[in-house]
């Protein structure tokens, strides 16, 4: 029984993202898939701070750090090496690699809860600094001229491995994207119900008892927090790719303050609701922009003032509880248990 209720989520994942490859490119024109796939990537990214804060307890204020390096490195390596797949791959490491270094110093250093968020949110202020004031034509990386306020222009599309000259058409990015959100999103799944997601959950829980029994929590958290920084930075080459620019704005504080309002609108904790909160948000955003005169942030600030007064679990545990018919109660969450941790509070299988 726990197993099929493990997996049904993956089925439900592989489900959509083939519905959505099949159906979509069929029945919408470009303009339309271009919309559907900047929420697919912004999904992606919303993910990657769904499990280091959901699942991790790591509230990373300035997550947008890592959405912005996968951007900028991808940007200049397509355009310094002419081929992408090798962009494509250090947009990953190298977020990957900046994530252990200031986790390092995180987390082996026992900075956490607010002093965590101020310094991550910090060094996301310092990269948006840095990435504005490279105007000068002396500001290059390579061939790549940084830009400054103005950013990265003609950002190379990626091409098929091996074919230089293949470049994806707008709809083989929606599928590619797609793709990758099922893939990422069902990579976290395993990974959350693994043994090593078990333990990450437990030090959530109760970092002192895991600690007690055994779990170095500040590897653990590490390891959690260089797979967030990695995911967010292949959806930063998507980013790049989608638009073909890119510019200081990836590191806005803005940005970070987005990705925190997915999570808490779609519910802390599960996979699929800051991907339902990614989606309504941004398409809440592009429905308000027909309208000159509404004030954007003054309406998404008001929905996020609602959903947390009103349901402060956030949309999906909320919707699963209705479903189910019975209030949320406290349980003995298997992970914890298992690990001798405190038990969790009801979660959802999403």
């Amino acid at each position: 029984m726990n197993g099929s209720r493990n997996y049904w989520p993956i089925a439900a994942a592989v489900i959509a993202a083939l519905s959505a490859i099949i159906v979509l490119p069929v029945i919408y024109d470009e303009y339309a898939l271009l919309q559907l796939t900047i929420y697919a990537i912004l999904s992606v990214l919303a993910l990657s701070l769904a499990f280091i804060w959901g699942y991790g307890g790591i509230l990373s204020f300035g997550h947008a750090v890592f959405f912005g390096l996968g951007a900028y490195t991808y940007a200049i390596g397509a355009m310094n090496f002419g081929e992408t797949t090798i962009a494509l791959l250090l947009s990953m490491v190298i977020p990957a690699l900046f994530a252990a270094a200031l986790g390092y110093f995180l987390f082996y250093g026992r900075i956490s809860d607010v002093y965590l968020g101020a310094i991550t949110l910090t060094v996301t202020l310092i990269f948006f600094d840095l990435a504005s004031s490279t105007s000068g034509p002396q500001y290059r990386i390579g061939q790549v001229a940084l830009g400054g306020f103005n950013g990265i222009p003609s950002i190379p599309q990626l091409n098929v491995p091996g074919f230089p000259d293949w470049t994806l058409s707008t709809t083989e990015l929606f599928i590619l994207s797609v793709a990758i959100l099922a893939l990422v999103y069902i990579s976290l799944r395993l990974l959350i119900s693994s043994d090593f997601g078990r333990v990450v959950i437990a030090i959530k829980e109760n970092e002192v008892r895991a600690e007690l029994l055994g779990y170095d929590a500040r590897k653990y958290k590490l390891v959690t927090f260089v797979i967030g920084g990695a995911i967010a930075g292949l959806a930063g080459c998507l980013f790049a790719n989608w638009g073909g620019f890119t510019s200081p704005a990836v590191f806005a504080l803005g940005q970070s303050v987005q990705i925190i309002i997915w999570m808490v609108v779609g519910g802390v904790g599960t996979l699929a609701g800051p991907v339902i909160g990614c989606v309504l948000m941004q398409w809440l955003t592009s429905s308000l922009a027909s309208f000159g005169t509404v004030n954007n942030n003054l309406v998404l600030g008001g929905i996020l003032v609602i959903v947390v007064l009103l349901l402060p679990q956030g949309l999906v545990p909320t919707i699963a509880r209705l479903a189910r018919g019975r209030r949320p109660v406290q349980r003995l969450d298997a992970t914890a248990g298992a690990l001798g941790a405190t038990p969790a509070k009801s979660e959802v299988g999403a």
